[in-house]
């Protein structure tokens, strides 16, 4: 029963993604109603070395992570497709329209999104193509070359930005705002080990 309806969030209640997002184990509760792949632990405890308590939870997080990181992502990528895009050209998009003038140096715009020099011109190509953006020389530095959003690239991401935020309420749907914090608590707190990212202390929102 829960892992149909939770299915549902990913194929009845959205016909546009379906068949897209698949997941190949087996939804359980343990005693706490807490879910894990049942699946995935026989699989781990098949193993010839037993793991301790806290092993165990930690392979079976990070195992669900990764799927949700896929799954995650195949869902972006259809969405861009729907919008005649790829998911590396949406993040040029968002780049762009949060900037000063809405306009980036190529460089500084490879750099905000951790790609090389090479793929900031692939997308900025494909963009300018279709209109959304166009190149800018500066004028004080010959060598330096901006890309910036169009009008027409403005008003494709306005009709995305709506369709995203539904479908990621959607996703959502099944959490609480406490089990929502929760999650982003763990998600940052990840990100915080793995990149050794400072925390402000004292602050508040």
């Amino acid at each position: 029963m829960l892992k149909s309806e939770i299915m549902n969030h990913f194929t009845m209640e959205q016909p546009e993604i379906k068949g897209d997002c698949r997941f190949n184990g087996a939804l359980a509760t343990d005693r706490a109603g807490r879910l894990y792949d049942a699946r995935f632990r026989q699989a781990i405890h098949s193993t010839r070395r037993p793991l301790s308590e806290k092993e165990l939870r930690a392979v079976e997080a990070m195992t669900a992570l990764r799927i949700t990181a896929r799954l995650s992502r195949q869902l972006m990528d259809r969405w861009a497709e729907r919008h005649g895009l790829s998911e590396g050209r949406i993040h040029v998009l968002f780049q762009l329209v949060a900037a000063p003038n809405h306009q980036l140096p190529l460089g500084e715009l490879a750099e905000q999104l951790e790609v090389t020099p090479r793929n900031v011109t692939g997308l900025i190509d494909h963009l300018e193509r279709d209109g959304l953006v166009e190149r800018v020389d500066d004028p004080d530095d010959r060598r330096s070359t901006y890309a910036r959003l169009t009008a027409a690239g403005a008003k494709r991401l306005d009709s995305m930005r709506g369709e995203g935020l539904h479908w990621q309420m959607k996703i959502a749907s099944g959490l609480s705002v406490e089990e929502l914090e929760q999650l982003r608590h763990a998600c940052l707190k990840l990100i915080e080990t793995m990149t050794g990212a400072p925390v402000a202390a004292g602050r508040t929102a």
